[in-house]
């Protein structure tokens, strides 16, 4: 828990996406530097 999980960038602020538990990513749906659509999966938990 509180791991950091990805750093997304949104009108040039960049907001730390953290685990509120413990899991484990089960797949990663976006490349890093990609462009995503509002509501886009990012990662799927096993």
């Amino acid at each position: 828990a509180g791991e950091t999980l990805a750093v997304v960038e949104a009108m040039k602020m960049q907001n730390v996406l953290r685990a509120e538990r413990d899991g484990t990513v089960k797949k990663i749906h976006a490349a890093a530097g990609a462009t995503l659509a509002v509501d886009a999966l990012i990662l799927e938990f096993a």
